[in-house]
């Protein structure tokens, strides 16, 4: 028995809700900030969780001694003054902040990006071993802190990041090609602030939370090579221009290794990982007497055919609870062993992909579809579960935005097949042209929060009464 008055949706909403507020930087910087230098202090920072991250810091930075410094978020992800965060940070203060916040365009970059990016290695100069630079890193900066190697131009670099990202390749290989097409990302932000001390906080948004890939690593060496982004091109099939091909081929476009280059430069702290944010959303499910159990913060692949896994351990956990009822009505002896013992809820994390066609013939009227990797794991999920009347479940992207929607994410539910059903709507041709934002709200069932300001990347979470 479930001692909640929460409905399945609104437990699930609440389990989302507090692996979001896990990652919150005015949590996640508490007691980590280094002393004031001799010299002084310079702020730069890029992703989605960037502006949240300044206001943070700002705060906790005494307020007698001098900050400056910029960072670029995504648009729309600067909390505004009267926010939760936004009050936070300013303590009651009208002064301004002092880390100047700026805006770009994600996931594919904008000239708005360019033009923060060279901002940003234009304060890098004159710098002294006195002073301080705080890098603040998370999700998304890999297209806000854009800066294309000498060749290649916005424009290429647009389509490049459209390439990828409908390729199906997992976030480690769009950022080696990532950091071999770029004037500041694979470390090289870092050895543009030498002498300067460089400490790092980053929020983790990637299977392993390796540094180096976090954001396409600006602060830390990079141990992938001109041959390996070669080959992920290839792989791919993904197109660049020959003079830019010739030169990667050259090896003239290779990242900084590790090495005395990087010795100003302290260990990147991990503020915020996607386990630290699960563990927590599993206290809470445990608190509300529901077992709990992660399954891995590192979960890749296509959405899809992650979701068949979870569908299959979800109806097998079922189906062992429904034996078990059934032998101990008969009075026979309870024998049935039950991996994930229900009332439950299975957890877990990482980034998955969705592959999109490069001629997609699946569906009769050609319409592109709309939806991130979240709503076509809730998708193939409901197709799969067929609706399973103790299974919910909600998958949602910890920034708030599931690709390029509106939405977090989605609610399935036991009645989501059959609601669609009588709407009229045909969930394998949704699947099939990936077009999961349409197929939720007509059911209304999208996960919509707005953004979070923070991102440790995809949350699911099963419920099995």
């Amino acid at each position: 028995m479930i001692h909640t008055p929460l409905s399945e949706t609104e437990l699930l909403r609440s389990l989302f809700d507090c692996a979001v507020s896990a990652a919150l930087p005015a949590k996640a910087l508490l007691g980590r900030l280094p002393k004031p230098p001799k010299g002084r202090t310079l702020v730069l920072g890029a992703g989605k969780a960037a502006a949240s991250m300044a206001l943070a810091l700002d705060a906790m930075w005494p307020s007698d001694q001098p900050m400056s410094g910029l960072v670029v978020t995504r648009y729309g992800h600067i909390p505004a003054e009267d926010s939760g965060i936004g009050a936070a940070a300013r303590r009651g203060s009208s002064a301004p902040p002092r880390i100047e916040m700026v805006e770009a365009a994600h996931p594919v970059p904008d000239q708005a990006g360019v033009n923060a990016s060279q901002r940003i290695l234009g304060l890098t100069k004159e710098l002294t071993s006195d002073d301080l630079v705080i890098c603040l890193i998370s999700g998304g900066g890999s297209s806000l802190l854009t800066l294309p190697a000498i060749g290649l131009t916005l424009e290429d670099k647009k389509a490049l990041n459209q390439a990828l990202l409908k390729s199906g390749a997992n976030i480690q290989e769009m950022n080696c090609v990532r950091k071999h097409l770029s004037q500041i990302k694979g470390g090289r932000l870092a050895l543009a602030c030498a002498p300067a001390k460089l400490i790092c906080f980053a929020i983790s948004d990637v299977p392993g939370d390796d540094p180096s890939v976090i954001a396409s690593g600006p602060t830390v060496p990079d141990p992938t090579t001109c041959a390996d982004a070669l080959a992920i091109l290839r792989k791919f099939s993904v197109h660049l221009p020959d003079a830019v091909l010739s030169a990667l081929e050259r090896g003239e476009l290779e990242t900084p290794k590790p090495g005395n280059a990087f010795k100003h430069c302290a260990p990147v702290e991990l503020i915020a990982t996607p386990k630290h944010s699960l563990q927590a959303a599993a206290e809470l499910a445990v608190s509300m007497g529901l077992n709990a159990y992660i399954l891995s913060d590192e979960m890749e692949g296509e959405s899809s055919e992650v979701a068949k896994v979870h569908a299959a351990l979800a109806k097998g956990a079922a189906k062992l609870m429904d034996e078990a009822d059934a032998q101990s009505a008969s009075h026979k002896g309870n024998n049935v062993f039950c991996a994930f013992t229900p009332p439950c809820v299975i957890l877990s994390g990482g980034e998955t992909t969705v592959t999109i066609p490069k001629s997609d013939k699946t569906c009769s009227d050609q319409k592109e579809g709309r939806g991130g990797r979240a709503g076509e794991f809730c998708l193939s999920l409901a197709k799969e579960l067929g609706g399973h009347p103790r299974i919910w479940a909600l998958a949602a992207d910890t920034d708030g935005i599931d690709g390029v929607e509106s939405n977090a994410g989605a609610l399935v539910r036991p009645e989501t097949l059959e609601k669609a059903q009588a709407l009229g709507l045909k969930t394998s041709e949704f699947l099939a042209r990936h077009d999961s934002f349409t197929y939720f709200e007509a059911l209304g069932d999208l996960v919509v929060t707005g953004p979070t300001f923070t991102n440790v990347n995809d949350f699911r979470a099963i419920l099995i009464r």
